[in-house]
């Protein structure tokens, strides 16, 4: 009976984790590899489990055992008539608004149903196993374990088994067939329950647990357990956006935080004890490192970075899944307490997801809920003494006197006592940073390694003294941060910041002061000079010596029609001729703003002010365009780690080529730090019957450099080697064939294929 039931619970966890990632990339089409596709992905799935759970709870509480048999079982059929899954016909994403809720309806219809029900299977199984004889139905929860194994193997199988080894289609019908599997084995379960539905199963002997698993239900607890879920919740997310933003955009770097979010719940609803005091105790020791590195607004090194941000984001779901773990109730509460904490995973999401986005600028929501987790640590101060119980009033001297008024207890906060020096010594210790940051800077080792030690390392180890008080530490902690405003590194100074559905966008002055440039997360889009006679000239990727100068001095006067799918700063716009028509292909509407916006960027404004921008995937609106419209199409839109598949397979280069007229040629700009994609446009080009030329510019001069070029990749294609006149005579580009290069379609790709191994 037992392996009957984990058995069930492990495979509907793996179908739950297989379908959001199976599903993301068959979004891919229509919205691209943005960040945020996976976010709001992941609300939708979180307001489902939800949903899920609260099923779960009302059949079990309001119904007879053989009624929720019944009315589940005619449940499971429903998922079977939108099987297999598939995005809907005609469903295509808005282009002057945010997708945020286009995609949220999207994935309602088309994947709503079958997770909703899957999503029905641990909490109902618990509860249904609850109810059987077995020794361990007191204590059903080591079968939530099992399930978050299954989850966690899904998670980790979808990137490096599944998705190299089938395609799409191929993986919806397994799904499918998964799910068949799943109904008959939750049939099966329900059978036993059904059989035993007339039988008074006396209680078992539960195994030996904190008492707080027999009190009341209130609802006190029940908001601490929304508490406690909320924020690992928000903080796997959050670490996933901080990360990509401002320290690397690692590929399939949120994979790592779920994981670690769910080996949480496996290593503490397994069954076994996991010293808790050990780990609250070790949360603000790795804190504070962490904080110096957000007020140093520290990038590197990757290597040290990290791993110090997942392991704190780790040490924070252990803490708080932990004090869920030592609260949970007994088995017959057991539906409820998965539906509260559903209810702070729900909301956990939709902060990250619809609310940070709106109201901050940055990632701000990342140092607000590593503060809110500091204040949650409430085992540190269990019996903390109260400061005023030892002052003898008689003997006591006015000053004394003062002092214990100060230290007795205002209010209690999650059964702490909470005094004035709670308020005090924080805002003692954020106006202590805000003076060695302004002093410090103004002094000539200011802007050096032990200048930024002075200034964050001596409030972090003032800090560490608060941390048996985890109000008192949590806001120091924020002090810390806030004063760290004041800082300027010596990255650049911040011009202007965006923050949309596709990323955070940042206009930097350059640190010495020669240049405006536009960076998403680490990745820089574009550079423009100061020097009025270098500022129509193009820079950074664009360089006149570079793959594009020649591509463009080769090719560009001939050329009538140009479009170029990736505005950037518009550098490109420079390359325009005379009696030229010029389209721009861009999905970000923030991204024309800023490049229209001539106190960050002119190169629009000045060579090509009345080019259009169309916005939208590219997919879409260049689709829209007539057939052999362009005799020169420009791609450059796989900088970042997010690189759009959709833009890299069979069915887009067949819809580019159709754009082209004759003698048209086709650019690739594929400068990445992370994917190597010559092997795509070989096999691309291969399987179309196109020439391929190839350059990498990647060795550039430190003159070059400090003139504003960087180096660069780029892949041109054509029907004939005639199209691509003198290019194919320069000994700087060479023929692309790489034999056995993988193709990608629509239906088939394989991201880590191509991944950058050094």
């Amino acid at each position: 009976m037992l392996m009957l039931y984990a058995a069930t619970m492990f495979l509907g966890a793996t179908l739950l984790f297989m379908v959001q990632p199976m599903f993301a990339r068959m979004v891919l089409p229509l919205l691209g590899g943005s960040p945020a596709v996976w976010n709001t992905a992941m609300l939708f799935y979180q307001v489902a489990l939800l949903a899920g759970y609260g099923y779960a709870h009302l059949i079990t509480r309001r119904l007879a055992a053989r009624s929720q048999v019944l009315l589940h079982g005619a449940l499971l059929l429903l998922p079977l008539v939108v099987l297999p899954l598939a995005v809907p016909a005609g469903w295509q994403p808005p282009t002057d608004t945010s997708p945020v809720w286009w995609l949220l309806g999207l994935l309602a219809v088309a994947v709503g149903l079958p997770f909703f029900v899957v999503s029905t299977t641990s909490p109902l199984l618990q509860a249904w196993f609850a109810r059987t004889s077995h020794p361990l139905a007191a204590d059903p929860y080591p079968l939530y374990a099992a399930s978050n194994v299954g989850s966690m193997l899904a998670l980790l199988a979808y990137p490096t088994l599944i998705e190299p080894a089938l395609r799409l289609g191929d993986q919806s019908r397994i799904w499918a067939g998964g799910y068949v599997l799943l109904a008959g084995l939750t049939l099966a379960c329900a059978l036993v329950v059904w059989r035993g539905a007339g039988v008074v199963v006396p209680p078992a002997d539960a195994p030996e647990r904190d008492t707080s698993s027999r009190q009341p239900i209130t609802m006190l607890r029940r908001a601490r357990w929304v508490l406690l879920a909320f924020v690992p919740s928000s903080l796997m997310l959050s670490v996933t956006a901080y990360l990509s933003t401002n320290i690397a955009p690692v590929p399939l770097l949120w994979t790592i935080p779920l994981a670690l979010y769910l080996l949480t719940f496996i290593l503490l609803f397994g069954g076994r004890t996991i010293p808790h005091q050990i780990i609250a105790r070790a949360l603000p020791i790795l804190m504070l490192p962490l904080v110096f590195t957000l007020a140093a607004q520290a990038t590197g090194p990757l290597l040290l970075l990290l791993p110090l941000h997942l392991l704190v984001f780790f040490v924070v779901a252990m803490v708080c899944h932990g004090q869920m773990a030592l609260d949970r109730p007994e088995a017959r509460h057991l539906t409820e307490f998965y539906l509260w904490m559903s209810v702070g995973g729900a909301l956990g999401g939709v902060f990250n997801s619809l609310v940070a986005p709106l109201v901050f600028r940055t990632v701000l929501e990342y140092p607000l809920v590593l503060v809110l987790a500091c204040m949650l640590n409430a085992n540190l101060q269990r019996a903390a003494p109260q400061a005023a119980a030892a002052v003898s009033p008689r003997r006591a001297l006015p000053w004394r006197e003062r002092l214990a008024m100060v230290g007795r207890p205002l209010f209690r906060l999650n059964g702490i006592a909470v005094s004035a020096w709670d308020m005090i010594l924080p805002l003692g210790l954020g106006l202590l940073t805000a003076v060695l940051v302004l002093g410090t800077q103004r002094l000539a080792f200011g802007a050096t390694q032990a200048g930024v030690g002075v200034m964050f390392g001596v409030p972090a180890l003032l800090c560490f003294l608060l941390s048996r008080r985890p109000l008192r530490f949590a806001l120091g902690v924020a002090a810390i941060l806030l004063a760290a405003g004041l800082y300027v590194n010596t990255q650049g100074q911040l011009l202007h910041v965006e923050r949309t559905f596709f990323g955070t966008h940042r206009v930097l002055l350059s640190q010495n002061g020669q240049f405006h440039q536009l960076a998403h997360g680490p990745t820089l889009h574009g550079t423009q000079s100061l020097d009025p006679a270098r500022r129509d000239t193009p820079l950074s990727y664009y360089y006149a010596s570079g793959p594009a100068g020649q591509l463009f001095g080769t090719l560009g006067p001939t050329r009538r029609s140009v479009a170029v799918v990736g505005l950037g700063v518009g550098s490109l716009a420079c390359y325009r001729q005379p009696g030229q028509a010029w389209t721009f292909y861009e999905i970000d509407a923030a991204v024309e703003r800023i490049a229209r916006d001539p106190q960050f960027f002119t190169f629009l404004a000045d060579c090509a002010g009345d080019t259009p921008v169309r916005l939208g995937d590219a997919r879409l609106t260049l689709g829209e365009a007539s057939p052999q419209s362009y005799d020169l199409l420009v791609m450059d839109a796989y900088t970042s780690d997010s690189v759009p598949i959709h833009l890299l397979t069979r069915e887009a280069l067949a819809m580019y080529t159709s754009k082209l007229a004759s003698g048209g040629v086709l650019a690739f700009h594929i400068s990445n730090q992370f994917f190597d994609l010559h092997p795509v446009l070989s096999a691309l080009a291969d399987d179309a019957g196109l020439v391929a030329l190839a350059q990498d510019d990647l060795a550039v001069s430190a003159e070059e450099s400090a003139a504003g070029k960087h180096g660069s990749q780029w892949v041109v294609m054509a029907r004939s080697v005639g199209d691509l006149g003198a290019l194919a005579d320069d000994p700087r580009w060479y023929r692309l064939q790489i034999p056995g290069a993988p193709l990608w379609t629509d239906d088939y790709s394989s991201i880590l294929g191509v991944l950058k191994l050094r």
